[in-house]
């Protein structure tokens, strides 16, 4: 019997101005960027974390500290898919990813297929294996102010 694992992360930001929004590896014109140590894209975060945690590996911040300058700006689309070739190196193959984004502003729907292709091509996948859903909050907490966004992953693994 194929063994299988799920793993769940979360991931937030500040949006400031002066920064792209760069969002499952896709700049998306926008008045403000997500503020971080790497490029912040909330998306490749969560999803790191979410397939670390179902490998049972290290966290995206131990794995890449913030405190190592090696890191600063880097596209976390580059960092998944070192996340992911360790993850595989260690006998794991992709079942499928799902990140679903919490953002006022702008709206994702334009974007999402270049997002679902940029991460399925850093997880060297199929796209339909890549799910990246959005909403917002109608106003409510720091992501309906325009202060940050969020984003929950869900990853399924087997065993390879």
């Amino acid at each position: 019997m194929d063994e299988l694992r799920v793993g769940t992360a979360f991931d937030a930001h500040r949006l400031v101005p002066g920064r792209p929004l760069v969002l499952g590896g896709v700049e998306i014109p926008h008045s403000h960027g997500l503020d971080g140590h790497s490029d912040a894209d909330i998306v490749c975060h969560a999803l790191c974390d979410a397939l670390l945690g179902a490998a049972s590996m290290d966290d995206i911040g131990t794995m890449f500290p913030s405190e190592d300058d090696q890191w600063r700006g880097a596209r976390s689309l580059d960092l998944l898919a070192e996340a992911w070739r360790r993850i595989a190196a260690e006998g794991w193959s992709l079942v499928n990813v799902d990140a679903f984004v919490v953002l006022q502003a702008p709206k994702l729907a334009p974007h999402r297929p270049a997002m679902r292709a940029r991460v399925a091509g850093a997880l060297g996948c199929e796209v339909d294996r890549v799910s990246v859903r959005a909403t917002g909050t109608d106003g409510l907490g720091f992501t309906g102010r325009g202060e940050g966004a969020a984003c929950q992953a869900v990853a399924l693994i087997r065993a390879a």
